[in-house]
């Protein structure tokens, strides 16, 4: 939603003003939109709204059909900025805190098994330059958990290939030291001694490059796993870059890792957000059993509805088929 034209509200701009500070760009950008919206369905500045007319606001949100995802956002949108009111001794409440939200149904993440993780490395088998630096790539995703921005933001002098470390600078600007594997530190060595010279031509400090010469996008990321799924003969829309930091994560913790130096690895702030992982460990160990223990096998095939077997939904996959755009543009950009 454009603000463009509108007269802004000044309350609110106070307040992105200082969030800015400590934000990024685009989060300032979501507050906006956000409070714009609730000014628009208050129908007055959102500084003198009451705790009933914020509850009936969520209300009609919930009555829209918006996911409760959407709706806690919007919300904290709300509560973050009475509480910077009641920083600045605008106001003495906190109006939006009273406000109920809808629970939030905690998805299991995604993962690919260790099999289909090696498929999809194998697929990037060539040695072309764009080839070693796809092996580089996925090996990285795959062996150091990295997000896919932390991926494309990584500099060369980032590797350490003696030490078998990266350093990248995570959420929120901080930064973090992870151990890469044998197998990714060579793919890392042959990219770079043999492909990213040649794709080399403006000099750039980043580590993976197109073939234009230029920073690899996270959108040329998310098209060359694409092209590795379909070789590797996997569902192209079910696998992007964060699907490998799920996968990194739960295989780390099914082989006996600890949950602290896993959520050091991730870069989580919050251990209950790794905690998640244990829990995808717990339900892949369940289905196994029930595959494979004759006694449970025999249940099975005596009814094909046996509450007492566990089931893992196909919602938790998530949908990266909405990235025809970005894919569009990582063409354009040769990725």
């Amino acid at each position: 939603m454009s603000t463009t034209g509108r007269t802004r509200d000044p309350d609110v701009e106070a307040f992105l003003a200082l969030l800015a500070a400590r934000r990024a760009p685009k989060t300032v950008e979501a507050y906006r939109r956000d409070l714009e919206r609730a000014r628009e369905s208050l129908g007055k500045p959102v500084a003198r709204a009451t705790t009933d007319e914020l509850a009936t606001y969520v209300a009609q949100l919930r009555a829209d059909g918006l996911s409760p995802a959407t709706i806690a956002r919007r919300t904290a949108a709300l509560r973050g900025f009475f509480r910077h009111q009641q920083l600045v001794g605008a106001r003495t409440d906190n109006p939006a805190a009273a406000v109920d939200l809808p629970r939030r149904p905690r998805k299991l993440p995604n993962t690919l098994s260790a099999g289909e993780a090696e498929r999809l490395i194998a697929a990037a088998n060539g040695v072309t330059p764009r080839a070693l630096r796809d092996r580089a790539l996925v090996e990285l995703l795959y062996g150091a958990g990295l997000r896919v921005s932390e991926a494309v933001g990584l500099e060369r002098g980032g590797v350490d290939l003696e030490e078998r470390l990266v350093r990248v600078t995570g959420k929120g600007g901080k930064d973090r030291v992870v151990p890469v594997g044998r197998q990714a530190v060579e793919a890392l060595r042959r990219y770079l001694s043999r492909g990213r010279p040649h794709l080399d031509r403006r000099h750039r400090p980043e580590l993976f490059l197109n073939a234009k010469g230029g920073a690899l996008t996270r959108a040329g990321a998310f098209l060359i796993l694409r092209r590795l799924a379909e070789v590797a003969g996997l569902e192209p829309g079910r696998v992007h870059p964060h699907l490998l930091r799920h996968s990194f994560a739960t295989h780390l913790l099914e082989g006996g890792a600890d949950l602290r130096s896993v959520q050091e690895m991730l870069g989580h702030a919050d251990l209950s957000t790794t905690e998640l992982y244990t829990h995808v460990s717990d339900a892949r160990r369940r289905a196994l059993y029930f595959q494979a223990h004759p006694h449970a096998r025999r249940r099975q095939t005596e009814t094909n509805d046996d509450p007492a077997t566990p089931r893992i939904p196909d919602s938790r996959r998530r949908d990266a088929g909405g990235l025809a755009d970005d894919a569009e543009r990582a063409r354009e950009e040769g990725a």
